[in-house]
């Protein structure tokens, strides 16, 4: 899943405005980009824009937008959903039953 993708500061903000997100929250997630130095990686930045309000749909069209594959979409919303478990239940208990 590793890989680096680059998208313009403009082109997000278009995206962004595409899936009616309003200029105040894209402007708090730029800041928030570029306290982090304009890096993150996918988790915090779909993490992100969950805060902000949009929907799964939204988010995984702006990932492929980026040029993300369906695949690790798929896993970075899998991820996603077992931290939040982790974190509302503990760890996860794996059982092997031979």
């Amino acid at each position: 899943m590793a890989g680096t993708f680059v998208v313009s500061r403009i082109k997000l903000r278009k995206m962004l405005s595409t899936f009616r997100m309003n200029d105040k929250s894209i402007d708090d997630l730029s800041n928030s980009l570029e306290k982090m130095h304009r890096h993150c990686n996918a988790i915090l930045f779909v993490s992100m824009l969950e805060r902000k309000g949009l929907k799964h749909e939204d988010i995984a069209n702006v990932l492929r937008r980026i040029g993300i594959d369906d695949v690790t979409i798929t896993n970075v919303f899998n991820m996603i959903d077992e931290q939040r478990i982790r974190d509302t239940y503990g760890k996860i208990v794996e059982l092997v039953i031979e």
